[in-house]
């Protein structure tokens, strides 16, 4: 049995309001590439198939595309809702697409879907649970103590009716704990931990959330991370695919095949001249996406003006001088361009309160979020 691992493709992102569409479209043509190449019996998504809970028109085209490639090939698909979807949208028409082997699942109400694939080393059950929320899984069962994510986890994954004699997959989306994280991903300062040992039962857990591809704990425990850089502080990531096989019960084999993007995103430094220097940037990819770190002690006026002359897809300018170094950084004030509102809010409801915000706190925040940008 032969499955590709995905997930966060974050389908309408704007890094530092430059649309990533194109280059989005362009790195799904390439994974139907490698989806033609290697032939799988399935394919996993792990959530944040979009980048918000209400996506735009062209977001949800490219996804539309995907899904009506890979139901053309035959190849079955196995998709959950991550933090950034929107639970009821996304399984949207799920049962008609259950008939053509596109699987999505559905809103949690104290149930995973569970499907099953066999070979000839027996059966392959596939489990899908969603992004969950401590609020979410505790209206399911009120009876449970349920009073942060690792109990939610823990609780919806031992209401599952799990047979060990086959092996079993999980699909989720959460942030284990010992994961690395980067500046792109959402963080709850810390609450949102859940416990590797929670999966101990199942043979691969297919994680989706965490942008850098890595394993937990174990190699069986795996995100396989992002298929674009969607932050400076992914520069050094290699993007992948994640192949798994598996012949028997105990038999796990992991391997990455890279992905090479439309443009790269990179970082570049020194002295404004340096930089528009032809011996600089001769033989490297103008093109790319770039953060200019200048080393000038003065700036320099309508430097990123400037710097599009050589480097068009310019993203950001800071400053690293005797000036940003005594001031402990190095910025130019733009460091929050990637950050979404509801980053800034709990950012700033932390400074202003000595503590993060609850569970409840963050629901309701994100609501009117939802709701003002959605109108």
């Amino acid at each position: 049995m032969k499955l590709i691992h995905l997930s966060d493709l974050h389908l309408g992102k704007r890094l530092n309001e430059f649309s990533m569409i194109e280059d989005q479209k362009y790195i799904l043509k390439k994974i139907l590439q490698i989806i033609t190449e290697k032939k799988p019996d399935g394919i996993i998504v792990a959530g944040d198939v979009y980048d918000r809970s209400i996506p735009s028109e062209d977001a949800m085209k490219i996804w539309d595309d995907f899904l009506i490639k890979i139901e053309k090939k035959g190849i079955p698909m196995f998709a959950i809702n991550g933090n950034h979807d929107s639970a009821v949208r996304f399984s949207d028409h799920s049962t008609l697409l259950d008939s053509m082997g596109i699987h999505l699942a559905r809103e949690y109400k104290g149930e995973v879907q569970v499907y099953t694939l066999e070979d000839k080393g027996g059966k392959v059950n596939i489990h899908l649970l969603p992004f969950v929320k401590p609020q979410i899984v505790r209206s399911a069962f009120p009876d449970e103590e349920i009073s942060d994510y690792n109990d939610a986890v823990r609780v919806a994954v031992e209401h599952i009716d799990l047979n060990k004699e086959d092996r079993n997959i999980l699909v989720a989306h959460q942030f284990v704990t010992g994961a690395e994280r980067c500046e792109s991903e959402e963080n709850v300062g810390g609450q949102d931990n859940v416990d590797a040992t929670i999966f101990d039962d199942f043979d691969y857990v297919a994680l989706g959330h965490l942008h850098g591809p890595q394993k937990v704990i174990r190699e069986e425990i795996r995100y396989c991370g992002t298929p674009l850089k969607y932050s400076f502080s992914e520069k050094d990531h290699e993007k992948s695919v994640t192949v798994i096989e598996t012949e028997s019960k105990g038999d796990i084999q992991i391997r990455t095949i890279s992905l090479e993007p439309m443009h790269d995103l990179r970082e570049i430094k020194g002295t404004y001249d340096e930089l528009v220097s032809k011996d600089f940037y001769e033989g490297t990819d103008t093109d790319d996406y770039i953060h200019a770190i200048l080393t000038d002690e003065d700036d320099v006026p309508d430097a990123i003006s400037k710097l599009r002359v050589v480097y068009p897809n310019i993203m950001k300018l800071s400053y690293d001088n005797t000036r940003t170094r005594t001031q402990g950084e190095v910025l130019d004030g733009s460091d929050n361009t990637d950050k979404k509102p509801i980053e800034l809010f709990s950012e700033l409801f932390e400074k202003q309160n000595n503590q993060p915000m609850s569970d409840l706190q963050r629901e309701l925040v994100e609501k009117d979020i939802e709701e003002i940008w959605g109108n």
